[in-house]
């Protein structure tokens, strides 16, 4: 692919933030080390992630999803690093479609390495993400920070969550880097790290390391992790009861709306916003492609 036109955009959930990448024919290669770049936030476009937008048939990961879903969000951290699921990201990846005219309103189905992801665009400008089921594996695990230390939740959405209940957000730490936890064996490819606390009747606030990119301003699977172990934490599971159960999340970028079936399924509800759009310098981007300099 040429260099002198490749566009971009800039969009985020409840501000976590992406740069988004629109390659339908997956003509272009993205290292890690120029994800990196790209996201950087003084030196290139800034971001929590890239959102590589690639029909799901161009792209070897995601051509036997093909079938199922058109579009391949393949999403990339901040470090350059590979994701199997973003769950803000994939409101963000809908919304940019949506706006590109790729997709109308209504139900739409995306490819992502943890699976094909359903979503509903609404009028009112909400996406809700079937997030598939939690997986709540029974290995223990304590995370530890400035000397405190708790038992968390081991959740995972696709994607790896420890989930840990305290007193005061603040003692999460600056969250920079990712909070030491133990048997380290538990995660063999890091994790995300959640730190909640109680704002009310099936309402919780959190905090949260995201592998591979630091403390981000929201995390989708986190979300639904997090409302997933507060409601066992209330004593509540919903394959037993037969209720859907709905926990509002407050995070530092906004809210989302966490609602749990009784088959299992999670559901995720907040905005996605495209903020802008354009096209890299000729000179830069072809700089931080360049596979000599990563």
């Amino acid at each position: 692919m040429s260099t002198s036109q490749i566009a971009f955009l800039k969009g985020h959930g409840t501000e976590n933030d992406f740069v988004i990448v629109p390659d339908p024919d997956n003509a272009l290669d993205l290292p890690a080390s120029a994800v990196a770049r790209l996201c950087d936030r003084r030196a290139g476009v800034g971001g929590d992630g890239l959102l590589h937008v690639v029909r799901s048939a161009a792209h070897p990961e995601a051509a036997a999803m093909a079938g199922e879903a058109e579009w391949f969000m393949d999403y990339r951290n901040s470090d350059g690093s590979v994701a199997e699921m973003c769950g803000n990201g994939v409101r963000v990846f809908a919304r940019h479609l949506r706006r590109a005219g790729l997709v109308g309103d209504g139900d739409l189905a995306v490819a992502t390495r943890g699976g094909v992801k359903k979503v509903h665009l609404a009028k009112n400008g909400d996406v809700t993400v079937h997030m598939g089921v939690a997986a709540l594996p029974d290995d223990g695990v304590t995370i530890t920070v400035d000397g405190r230390s708790w038992s968390a939740r081991n959740v995972n959405m696709g994607n790896p969550h420890a989930v840990a209940f305290v007193e005061d957000l603040a003692h999460a730490g600056d969250l920079r880097a990712e909070p030491p936890y133990a048997p380290a064996g538990v995660y063999p490819d890091g994790v995300n790290v959640e730190f909640v606390v109680a704002r009310g009747t099936r309402h919780v606030a959190m905090r949260v390391h995201e592998r591979g990119s630091g403390e981000t301003r929201s995390c989708g699977t986190g979300a639904c992790a997090v409302a997933v172990a507060a409601a066992r934490r209330d004593g509540i599971d919903p394959a037993v009861t037969g209720a859907p159960v709905t926990y509002t999340v407050d995070l530092p970028g906004g809210t989302l709306v966490i609602t749990e079936r009784p088959d299992g399924a999670v559901e995720m509800t907040g905005p996605a916003v495209i903020v802008a759009e354009g096209f890299f310098d000729a000179e830069w981007i072809a700089s931080a492609l360049d596979p000599r300099r990563g």
